[in-house]
């Protein structure tokens, strides 16, 4: 419920604060497998989304076809630059609209320092009738010209890690992604290796 209500304070900051220099933006996108942080969600699945942002502060929503119903992420936060450091907090919160998950909500906060970034969530997972769960994720991840490379794993009551290694580009204003995922079993039951292609196109509003 807190998070709840920052989220919700953080929406009614941004509904009063420089609507003409806001930036909006959506994007739609498909994914021959839908990964989350190293667990597979879906194989074949679309997606789309709509993003707000304006003087550091940012909000939007994103949704993805996971057969069961849909995802739908609310997330929005701040980012600001401390000398060469990127700073960012936020909240995100994943919906579902069917059975295929419970909720999760999350405390987000990154830092970035030329080619490594570091991101890091504190969230709680409803576990349907079950009790509530806690967890932290982490992601080290560097980047260069479009490759990146991810070493990121849960901790609490979720546990397990994953790899991941990919390139991103984009070409004639469609965005391409080739990645590859290697998820440990105690993050997916058995180890297992996913090669994911991803499409998408984002459009300003």
């Amino acid at each position: 419920m807190k998070t709840q209500l920052k989220s919700g304070l953080l929406l009614a900051l941004l509904a009063v604060t420089g609507i003409a220099e806001a930036d909006w933006s959506a994007n739609l996108g498909y994914a021959s497998e839908y990964h989350y942080r190293g667990i597979l969600q879906k194989e074949s699945s679309p997606n789309g989304g709509i993003d707000y942002a304006t003087g550091g502060f940012y909000a939007g929503t994103w949704a993805a076809d996971v057969g069961d119903g849909v995802e739908v992420d609310v997330y929005g936060g701040y980012g600001t630059d401390v000398g060469k450091v990127n700073l960012s907090v936020g909240f995100t919160g994943y919906y579902y609209t069917g059975d295929f998950d419970d909720t999760y909500e999350e405390i987000n906060l990154g830092a970035g320092f030329g080619l490594l970034s570091l991101d890091v969530a504190v969230g709680q997972y409803g576990n349907f009738d079950g009790p509530t769960a806690d967890y932290t994720y982490y992601a080290l991840t560097f980047e260069k010209a479009g490759f990146y490379g991810r070493y990121a794993g849960f901790t609490q009551d979720f546990d397990g890690e994953y790899f991941e290694f990919g390139y991103g580009t984009t070409i004639a204003e469609i965005d391409l992604g080739l990645s590859l995922i290697f998820a440990n079993e105690d993050l997916v039951g058995d180890a297992e290796e996913s090669i994911v292609f991803t499409i998408g196109k984002s459009f300003d509003l």
